[in-house]
């Protein structure tokens, strides 16, 4: 049976997540996001056997294909980057993870529009501002937060980063306490932002301890991904 041990993976996980939410003092409660990519259907529904009811694909096609092959009532989670033109397949997805620039913002709300109902999605932000990844910086937060009261087709339920993923632990805790900062302007510009998605298999404790909400968790669960 494919991932024969996920139940007793993730009752480990839970434990190390109460453990770090504790060290951390935020008092939140933390969500896993099961990252299926390159897995098939059958990850989805061990996740959901396991008791992970969020699922979190970074393709859009990918996800679908999987969308259409499962039964398990899971909330999907879009991870990855959105493309502008592919932004009608929100309409199958519970949370977007990857609001990334004021471009696809324009997108996203055009789509809420269209379905008259706000499409669910956190800003992502480039603490560090590195150039390989998207997100806005946290000087332009402000500036970009306030932009975002205008669209009403979106609905800003928080942030989410990524941190490097060899980096230590001194710039692990900047990028994750850089994100929280970047909840608390959109939380001032008057979003509903209580999410803060951050963290990883490799980095998932530390950034619980700084206030993660969601947790992206892919290889502690399913092991290492087909090639």
């Amino acid at each position: 049976m494919p991932f024969a041990d996920l139940a007793e993976r993730v009752q480990v996980l839970r434990e190390r997540i109460a453990a770090a939410a504790a060290r951390g003092g935020h008092a939140q409660a933390v969500r896993i996001v099961a990252v299926t990519k390159t897995h098939g259907p059958d990850a989805v529904d061990a996740a959901y056997a396991a008791g992970l009811h969020d699922v979190g694909e970074n393709k859009v096609q990918e996800a679908t294909r999987k969308m259409d092959a499962v039964s398990s009532p899971v909330r999907w989670h879009l991870i990855g980057h959105l493309q502008r033109n592919k932004g009608e397949a929100l309409n199958r997805f519970d949370l977007l993870h990857s609001l990334d620039s004021a471009r696809l913002a324009d997108a996203v709300h055009a789509v809420g529009l269209a379905r008259e109902r706000p499409v669910d999605a956190l800003v992502q932000v480039n603490v560090l501002g590195e150039t390989t990844k998207g997100g806005f910086g946290l000087t332009e937060l402000p500036a970009q937060a306030e932009r975002l009261t205008g669209l009403h087709g979106v609905r800003v339920a928080g942030v989410m980063t990524m941190a490097p993923f060899e980096a230590d632990e001194e710039t692990l805790r900047t990028v994750f306490a850089g994100a929280r900062r970047a909840r608390e302007l959109l939380v001032a510009a008057g979003h509903p932002a209580t999410e803060l998605s951050m963290g990883m298999s490799n980095d998932y404790e530390i950034a619980v301890e700084e206030g993660a909400t969601l947790v992206r968790l892919g290889t502690v669960l399913f092991g290492a991904r087909p090639t």
